[in-house]
């Protein structure tokens, strides 16, 4: 995919400059989205209240008391070119493992329970719903085929912690799911679901749209900081994460159910250098890559 020569630069009122990357979302859009959000941190401007990368734009709330428009704009111009010219397009990140029970009871039941007036498809399951769209053959080949390949997190947000993910694979083999007709009003927590191209975990229990594929037993929102992945902040996932599923049965979701509430588990996670050209040029060799580094943890 071809990225606009430039970004679009808006104000919201005098204090939130959004930068608009692309009007889709790509890997190309999103690593620029994160690399300008990198930079800007590491050059700590006075004055900068929050910077929320997304899926191909950028937003960033500041207080122009202390931080002149002009001086702020002209920095992440500054950054955005040094990003789109780069010799080697680079981020550090880290791919993260996590265990989904798919076609579990909990969020079958939910399915049940909205399937009249919410749902395409009266029957079944959303796992079977999202197999027939994408002409698989079954549920479990698309639980194969969304376990295999890893996904990358292209934005944080909607309620707290909640990630959206999207897959590290050409873009004719992805999975795409239409999205509920009309929102449910419940949702399993840590249910996994999908919607459009994109993955998200719900991270509280609540309303929701997404088809539900399964439900993990680790948490990625912990408010307060319980476990050891959580010590430096609460929500689990950064924009740039990496996250290779791992589906488990019953006995393990179990188990590390226990583990979690005994305040002793960890993701198995291990630091990664994702970079664009590579991801790009050879995808299914580059992802091999990159989960034999999680092998290695």
């Amino acid at each position: 995919m071809t990225l606009p020569d430039y970004a679009r630069y808006s104000w919201g009122g005098d204090e939130f400059l959004l930068v608009e990357i692309a009007p889709d979302m790509s890997l190309e859009a999103n690593f620029v989205s994160n690399s300008i959000a990198v930079g800007l941190e590491e050059r700590a401007l006075a004055g900068i209240v929050d910077i929320c990368p997304a899926n191909a734009s950028l937003l960033i709330r500041f207080d122009p008391d202390v931080l002149d428009y002009r001086v702020l704009e002209a920095a992440v111009k500054e950054l955005e070119s040094e990003v789109r010219h780069a010799t080697v397009q680079e981020l550090e990140t880290r791919i993260i493992e996590v265990p989904v029970w798919y076609n579990d009871p909990y969020t079958n039941e939910t399915g049940a329970r909205f399937r009249q007036g919410y749902h395409q498809r009266p029957e079944g399951t959303d796992l079977d719903y999202s197999a027939e769209v994408n002409g698989l053959a079954s549920a479990e080949e698309f639980i194969r085929r969304h376990h295999e390949t890893p996904w990358l997190v292209s934005m944080v947000g909607f309620v707290a912690g909640l990630p959206f993910l999207f897959q590290l694979t050409p873009r004719e083999r992805q999975l795409e799911v239409p999205k509920y007709l009309s929102p449910r009003t419940d949702t399993p927590p840590l249910t996994i679901g999908y919607g459009g191209c994109f993955t998200a975990h719900y991270s509280v229990r609540g309303a929701g749209g997404y088809q539900m594929l399964g439900i993990t037993p680790t948490p990625i929102f912990d408010p307060e900081q319980k476990l050891p992945d959580f010590s430096d902040f609460m929500v689990l996932f950064r924009t740039g994460d990496i996250v290779k599923y791992h589906p488990v049965e019953e006995a393990e979701y179990r188990q590390i159910e226990a583990e979690v509430a005994a305040g002793t588990y960890r993701y198995k996670q291990a630091p990664v250098t994702f970079t664009l050209a590579d991801a790009l040029a050879d995808p299914d060799g580059y992802n091999r890559t990159l989960l034999e580094a999680l092998d290695g943890a």
